[in-house]
């Protein structure tokens, strides 16, 4: 058993050891590309070859989750997928020590105790190694290192000698790199991320035991002062609804010196703050089982509460979209209008809680679930891509009913907008604008397809823009008129004059100085002929 035991050790510091080696060889440069997918799916199969106890069902369900998410990094890396990967291999690299999955609430502690000690692990198995009893004379880590010591040390010796004296081996010595400082670093942050999963420490398991159980204590509000408490609240709630209904919903005028964009981009936030407030006080104030949560006229003033906070959210939901209208789409506001759903799907959990008699984990993980979820799909749609395509097809210049295109915008986003660019450059459009898109769409085009000349940082996503642009424009796709001299192109590819700086005044009086003082000033600076020479 022993022996069995150093064996899977040994194996894990070979995989720990070729993993390091692998990740320093393909991020040699630091590009991302879909290597790291790659590398990922390395990962997964360095734990299931060193660590027998994830091949059982809980541990394989998260390995499996981990592995789709390194085919998303693998079609085109990302930090959120990046995240959600490392997430579930910990999960996974945990599992045979908890067992199943009991709660998100504990688990996002066991995650993140598991993160932070993860500097600390090779520290401490290297410790631990160190302590082990000595079976046999110098066997011990400690013997073996003061068996090892007087003969290395005096090898180095003679070998440093040697290469003085001989100019054969110091110059093979000359061809021998040692690693820099931060190649050493480098390698560190790698031991401490991979070794973790390979021999998790106790405390990520053990902090988890240290948390109360996850249900919200009731604060003594009597049942009157609930009650009167949600009818003031549905009753301010039914004023702010009620506005956006009027003035939101239905198009009615707004009163002078107000504006449907300020009226809309200005709510959209707050009430979102709003709604979540609504729901924590909820979620304190009833506790399922409590007489509060079982009065009859509490739980249909809750439901109606919660069902504005709908409403409020729907309308924070509308606030967004008529921003965009009258501005345009960017990936943020995507992310944003997610986020309301999310918002919305708490709301209704809440109260499905509460109406259900369900307990405070059953709610975690369901919010949980959700979020995991539309994380996952974010962390596969690019959002500034389809926030590219929308703008592109509501452009003004489009016939749309948008705003002006902001190609500037379009430019930044980079190749997540080069399809959207294609499609707009082959529509009938002005010239000269076509001639921006045109220029745009280029300098969009000749960036990825240099990303994708390096393997390094090439992309499944990457190739598959390349080839789809190169399929629609032709195998010699139309360049931009040059700028004349003396201009150039700004960001949204629109011709300026170069500006030019001028030069800074010099200091002095207002006034253009007199010959007289010309010449006195010529006198006093030459120096004399004669004498003593000028220093």
């Amino acid at each position: 058993m022993a022996r069995t035991a150093r064996f899977t050790f040994l194996c894990k510091i070979a995989a720990a050891i070729a993993i390091i080696a692998a990740m320093d060889r393909l991020f040699f440069d630091g590009a991302a590309g879909s290597w790291i997918g790659g590398f990922a799916l390395a990962w997964i199969g360095a734990l299931l070859a060193t660590r027998p106890a994830l091949r059982r069902r809980p541990s394989l369900v998260a390995l499996a989750i981990a592995a789709g998410f390194a085919i998303v990094l693998a079609q085109d890396p990302g930090g959120l997928g990046w995240a959600l990967f490392w997430s579930a291999l910990s999960i996974a690299a945990l599992m045979p020590r908890i067992g199943r999955f009991d709660d998100a609430w504990r688990w996002s502690l066991r995650l993140a105790a598991h993160g932070l000690s993860g500097p600390l692990a090779p520290v401490l198995d290297l410790i631990r190694l160190a302590r082990l009893p000595q079976r046999r004379a110098g066997h011990s880590p400690a013997g073996l290192a003061g068996l090892l010591a007087l003969p290395l040390a005096m090898t180095a010796l003679f070998v440093a000698l040697f290469a003085s004296a001989n100019p054969i081996i110091a110059q093979a010595f000359t061809r021998v790199r040692l690693p820099g400082f931060a190649e050493l670093l480098f390698w560190a942050m790698l031991l401490a991320l991979v070794w973790p999963s390979l021999r998790p420490t106790r405390w990520a398991t053990r902090a988890a035991a240290l948390l109360p159980r996850p249900e919200i204590a009731r604060p003594g509000i009597p049942a009157p002062s609930l009650l009167l408490s949600l009818l003031l609240f549905n009753l301010v709630f039914a004023i702010q609804n009620g506005l956006d209904l009027a003035f939101l919903w239905s198009g009615a005028p707004l009163p002078g010196g107000v504006t449907l964009a300020d009226y809309a981009h200005r709510g959209a936030y707050p009430l979102i703050a709003t709604a979540l407030l609504a729901g924590l006080f909820v979620l304190a104030a009833l506790k399922p089982g409590s007489a509060s949560a079982a009065n009859p006229a509490i739980r249909r003033l809750v439901v109606l509460w919660v069902a504005q906070n709908l409403f409020l959210v729907a309308s924070s939901i509308l606030r967004t979209l008529d921003y965009v209208a009258a501005y345009s789409l960017t990936g943020f506001r995507i992310a944003a209008l997610a986020w309301m759903g999310l918002v919305a799907i708490g709301l209704a959990l809440i109260c499905w809680r509460m109406l259900r008699g369900r307990s405070a984990a059953w709610l975690i993980n369901a919010n949980a679930l959700m979020a995991a979820l539309v994380l996952s799909a974010t962390s596969i749609v690019d959002l500034e891509a389809s926030a590219a395509a929308w703008n592109v097809r509501h452009a003004r210049e489009t016939g749309g009913r948008g705003v002006e295109l902001d190609l500037c915008y379009l430019a930044q986003t980079g190749p997540s907008s080069l399809l959207a660019l294609v499609a707009l450059e082959r529509r009938p459009l002005p010239p000269a604008f076509r001639d921006r898109v045109r220029h745009v769409r280029g300098l969009v085009m000749a960036d990825l397809a240099r990303r994708q000349a390096g393997w390094r940082s090439w992309t499944w996503r990457g190739r598959y823009r390349l080839e789809t642009a190169r399929r629609l424009l032709g195998p010699n796709p139309p360049i931009a008129a040059p700028a004349s001299p003396g201009t150039e192109r700004d960001c949204g590819g629109t011709i300026r004059p170069i500006a030019v700086e001028q030069p800074a005044p010099m200091a002095g009086p207002a006034t253009a100085p007199t010959g007289d003082a010309i010449a006195n000033a010529v006198a006093n600076a030459t120096p004399p002929l004669t004498g003593a020479p000028s220093r």
